[in-house]
C-alpha cells in the first residue's frame, strides 16, 4: 500500500504518539501508550543495534533523521493502518536518533487491536514502510575503523519477508 496524504486518509487519533527522540526508548512507556481497553492484542516490534551486519563487527550505529518530515510520515504510517485495519485502537511509533551502542533500542512500533491477527499485520506494516520511507538514515561503525551510511528503503524483500 502506497502512502496517503493525511488528506486523502482517516486521521490520526490523539491518542497515538509519534517521537524522535535522543534519550533511550522504553518498552513500558509504548506498550502503555498502545494500550487501550477495546484492545484484545497489542503487537510492538523492537528493532535493537546488532553486533555484526553481514559478518562484519559493529561497534555502534549513528541514527539521523530529517524530524519534521519523518514524524509526518509517521502519521502517514498510522493513518494508512487505519484504512488497512480500521478496528485499529493505538498506533505508536518511536525512534531514536544519536549514537546507539549494540543492543540498544533503535525504533519501537506498537499498534493496538481488537484481535491479534490485524495487530500483527498492521504492526509489521508499521515497520517496514517506516523503513523504507521515513528520511532516517543509519551510519554503520565496524571494529576495523571504517564506518558507512546504509540509505532510506535499504531493507530488503527476499521470498516474500523483509530482511534486515
Amino acid at each position: 500500500m502506497d502512502l496517503v496524504s493525511l488528506t486523502q486518509a482517516k486521521e490520526t487519533t490523539a491518542q497515538d504518539s509519534f517521537k524522535i527522540s535522543f534519550a533511550p526508548l522504553s518498552v513500558e512507556e509504548v506498550y502503555s501508550l498502545a494500550d487501550d481497553g477495546a484492545n484484545g492484542a497489542i503487537v510492538m516490534m523492537s528493532g535493537t543495534v546488532r553486533n555484526q551486519t553481514d559478518g562484519k563487527p559493529v561497534i555502534y550505529l549513528e541514527y539521523q533523521a530529517y524530524e519534521p518530515m519523518a514524524l509526518e510520515i509517521f502519521r502517514q504510517i498510522a493513518a494508512n493502518i487505519r484504512i488497512q485495519w480500521p478496528d485499529t485502537n493505538r498506533v505508536v511509533i518511536h525512534h531514536r536518533i544519536g549514537k546507539l551502542q549494540i543492543g540498544e533500542i533503535s525504533v519501537l512500533v506498537a499498534v493496538g487491536c481488537p484481535h491479534r491477527g490485524e495487530a500483527f499485520e498492521a504492526c509489521r506494516y508499521g515497520i517496514d514502510t517506516l523503513k523504507h520511507n521515513a528520511p532516517i538514515w543509519k551510519k554503520e561503525f565496524w571494529q576495523d575503523g571504517t564506518s558507512n551510511w546504509v540509505s532510506i528503503g535499504a531493507c530488503e524483500i527476499e521470498n516474500g519477508n523483509t530482511k534486515d
